[in-house]
């Protein structure tokens, strides 16, 4: 059957339809695993919360904001330093952690008092930082303050600063997917358009759902830069505040993360009439075939053919090195949502890995019609899976590697299989040609090394 139930999941066999076997012969319009729904009741997910899909992903990455976080000060430290987004401003949005620090006493007389305070602490404390995003939580959602109408009075207050709020408590939605939502839509209708971009160049890009980890972006902005191309606003990858109010003065928005930042693409399609073009930028043939696809746009083939043709030269021996050695090896990816996709042709063709079994956190059905169509037959797909699903597919596959977060990953460590960060990597940058030769290198050093083995001795017995 296409539609598998585990074992572990026989008191709540509503399980089994978000998890598919993909079998020969079938396409997305015959089975897709349910998704972006409600965790069941019972079962231990790995999702964040909607808040987390608000500022850890998106609004975080900035770096030259203030990010205030109202409510409790976990909120604000679950949501600091778990992503490796640097930037070159001194990597400040790395180093700092805002929070208004609710208590009790806050929720039953209210915040506002304590969320004016503390943004007119931070601006003080950052006198050369004059923009800031406040974001709400479960907590200061539930008892009704009004961050927005607090911001107005700051910004009068000081004159020279900009508030953004995001208002997307972390009970909005089913999985931090719903975060993502909530910024794209409430920015794009608040500020974009409220600042003006020097021109540079007469081809202008937004470059959209990329968040510079481990330098990522760095990677793609010198291949902009060698192809001429300004980009005016990353979104949010060592990017700026101000750069994404100006994404209105683009000529093409170019995304990467479908799942995060998708939305506001559409939108600015809708209001600006910017085309949009998606693309993958990790492996080979993908990051080949995004570039061409943006110079077709400009009219520069010729600039881009000259450097995927420098860029293979260097770095294509590399690849072919490590993919001799891994080729037959199987993978797991148990990433957030789009990665499944990006990933598994890429792992599959530039590496020879045989990508065996995937699970989504956060991925709408949208995201599984696309990794389903590019994966191979008797691959296990599953939508929010949980911990003991893990070890049956485990158990079932027998992964030589897999791509996860630490959560994870502290787990199959324990099993004694190697793991990579697919959320924040371990030695990247993973996009372009030189990152996926980065992947293949952590690839080859966690398939080989000897620790694993060993650490299934017990020494006491040798």
């Amino acid at each position: 059957m296409p539609l598998k139930l585990f074992k572990c999941d026989e008191t709540i066999p509503e399980r089994k339809r978000h998890c598919y076997v993909k079998q020969p012969g079938e396409d997305t319009t015959m089975f897709l695993p349910d998704a972006n729904i409600n965790t069941i009741p019972g079962t231990l997910s790995e999702r964040g919360c909607s808040f987390c899909g608000s500022k850890l992903v998106i609004g975080g990455v900035l770096k030259d904001t203030i990010q205030l976080i109202h409510g409790p000060v976990g909120c604000a430290y679950n949501t600091w330093h778990t992503k490796r987004y640097p930037s070159d401003n001194d990597n400040f949005q790395l180093k700092h952690a805002w929070s208004t620090d609710v208590k009790e006493r806050h929720v039953v007389f209210g915040g506002e008092k304590i969320l004016k305070q503390s943004m007119l602490e931070a601006f003080a404390e950052f006198p050369n930082i004059k923009r800031m995003i406040v974001y709400t939580t479960c907590a200061t959602a539930l008892i009704g303050d009004d961050p927005k109408a607090v911001a107005r009075e700051v910004q009068k207050e000081l004159g020279d600063v900009d508030i953004f709020c995001s208002e997307c408590a972390g009970f909005a939605g089913v999985s931090q997917s719903k975060g993502h939502h909530v910024f794209n839509i409430s920015w794009m209708n608040e500020k974009v358009g409220t600042f003006e971009p020097e021109i540079k160049s007469p081809y202008t890009i937004n470059l959209i759902g990329d968040y510079n980890i481990q330098g990522d972006s760095y990677v793609l902005s010198r291949y902009l830069d060698r192809m001429g191309i300004q980009v005016i606003a990353h979104f949010t990858g060592n990017g700026t505040y101000d750069g994404l109010r100006s994404m209105h003065k683009a000529q093409l928005s170019v995304v990467n993360c479908a799942r995060s930042a998708g939305y506001i693409a559409n939108e600015l399609k809708k209001t600006y009439n910017i085309p949009r073009i998606d693309i993958d930028s990790w492996g080979f043939d993908y990051t080949a075939e995004g570039l061409r696809k943006i110079g077709t746009f400009f009219g520069i083939e010729d600039k881009v053919e000259e450097l995927i043709s420098e860029e293979y030269a260097k770095w294509k021996p590399k690849l072919d090195w490590y993919k001799e050695k891994l080729k037959g090896k199987k993978a797991c990816i148990w990433t957030g949502g789009p990665r499944l996709w990006h990933w598994t042709k890429s792992l599959e063709d530039d590496l020879g890995v045989e990508v065996v079994a995937m699970s989504s956190k956060f991925g709408h059905q949208e995201d599984f019609e696309k990794v389903i169509a590019r994966g191979k037959t008797g691959a296990i797909y599953l939508d929010d899976a949980n911990e003991l699903e893990f070890f049956e597919v485990l158990d079932e596959v027998k992964p030589d590697v897999i791509f996860t977060g630490p959560r994870v990953g502290d787990l199959v460590k324990k099993l004694h299989i190697p793991y990579i960060n697919g959320h924040a990597y371990h030695n990247g940058p993973y996009m372009g040609f030189e990152g996926f030769v980065n992947l293949a290198r952590d690839v080859y050093n966690a398939t080989r090394s000897p620790l694993w083995e060993l650490a299934g001795e017990d020494i006491r017995e040798v």
